[in-house]
C-alpha cells in the first residue's frame, strides 16, 4: 500500500492548520484550469497569533527556518482546499520572502526549510522552482513569508 501525502505529514510529526479567512480583501486561492495561485502565508500559530522578528536582529536562521517550514504547512492547507487532495497537488513555484537586515545574505538557506518540506510531504510533486528573497519589512514583523503557484492533478 502506498504511503498518502497525509500519512508522511503525519509520520514528520505535522498536521495541517486550518485555513482561515483573510484580514484583508483577497483570496486564500484563484484557480485559473488546472493551476492555482496561493496568496503568501505567514507563520500562524493555532492560537491565531504570529511568529515575528526581524531575521539578522531579532531571530537567527534556524528560528526563521521553523516560521517558513509553519508557512509551508500553511500553503498545504490551501492547497489541499484548492484541489480537493493532495494527491492532486504538485508545486511549480513558491516565492519566498524574508524580513531581514541588509547584511543578512542566508535566504535561500531559510526559504530551504519550506522546500524540505513540501518535498518530503509530495515527493517528485513538492519539487518547484524558486525565489528567496530579502525583505526591509513584512507584514505584522513576521520573519518569512512565502505564496506559491501549484498545478491541480486530475
Amino acid at each position: 500500500m502506498t504511503e498518502t501525502a497525509e500519512q508522511r505529514l503525519e509520520a514528520l510529526g505535522h498536521s495541517l492548520p486550518k485555513v482561515g479567512k483573510p484580514l484583508f480583501s483577497y483570496v486564500p486561492f484563484r484557480r485559473v484550469g488546472d493551476v492555482a495561485y496561493l496568496s503568501g502565508q505567514v507563520p500562524r500559530l493555532a492560537d491565531g497569533s504570529v511568529i515575528q522578528g526581524k531575521v539578522g536582529a531579532e531571530m537567527g536562521v534556524e528560528e526563521a527556518r521553523r516560521a517558513a517550514e509553519l508557512c509551508a504547512l500553511h500553503l498545504l492547507a490551501v492547497a489541499r482546499e484548492a484541489a480537493g487532495s493532495l494527491e492532486r497537488v504538485e508545486f511549480l513555484k513558491v516565492f519566498g520572502m524574508v524580513n531581514a537586515t541588509p547584511e543578512f545574505g542566508e535566504q535561500p538557506k531559510v526559504i530551504d526549510a519550506c522546500s524540505q518540506l513540501l518535498a518530503a510531504v509530495l515527493g517528485e510533486r513538492g519539487h518547484h522552482a524558486r525565489s528567496a528573497v530579502g525583505m526591509g519589512s513584512l507584514p505584522s514583523n513576521v520573519p518569512v513569508e512565502i505564496e506559491a503557484v501549484i498545478r491541480i492533478l486530475p
